[in-house]
């Protein structure tokens, strides 16, 4: 990948995008994660194989953790996301670390948290924490979370702001 990266650069003029640092083996391993996390486990109807799926692909998952079906958890992003124990993370959540032209900023779930149905957790804090949603919060359905959630706070809306 040296020898591309640099026949990029001299071809082009520019430096060569992100992608030409990653090995080989990353290269083969991306798109078997990506089906894995994007076909596999958000149709698994078992919560605990579901689970087992997402930490064999590196995702950091506490214990007693429930993730609904048809979640979106960010594939390219795998080791930037962390959740708690006991968690709930109802059914059609996104989350996402990075987006067009931006960073890949962390997503931290703290102990205890509830994300309702069809939220998006969008990460761009250019923060070393990312977003992070504290403990014991609760997250209404359809929120966007776009910034940090205290412990113990409810937030809702699009974007999210807290009520309580």
């Amino acid at each position: 990948m040296i020898l591309v990266k640099w026949l990029y650069e001299k071809i082009k003029k520019r430096p060569a995008p992100y992608y030409y640092n990653y090995s080989l083996w990353t290269i083969f391993m991306k798109p078997i994660r990506k089906f894995f996390t994007n076909v596999i486990a958000p149709l698994c109807p078992f919560n605990f194989i579901r689970i087992a799926i997402y930490r064999m692909c590196g995702f950091k998952i506490g214990k007693h953790v429930f993730i609904g079906m048809h979640c979106y958890l960010d594939d390219m992003c795998y080791d930037l996301m962390t959740i708690g124990n006991n968690c709930i993370i109802s059914y059609g959540v996104y989350f996402a670390c990075h987006g067009r032209n931006q960073d890949h900023y962390p997503i931290k779930i703290e102990d205890g948290a509830y994300i309702g149905m069809r939220a998006s957790i969008i990460s761009k804090t250019p923060t070393k924490d990312g977003v992070v949603i504290g403990q014991n919060a609760v997250v209404g359905a359809c929120t966007l979370v776009n910034k940090n959630i205290p412990s113990g706070a409810t937030a809702v809306g699009v974007p999210c702001r807290i009520i309580q």
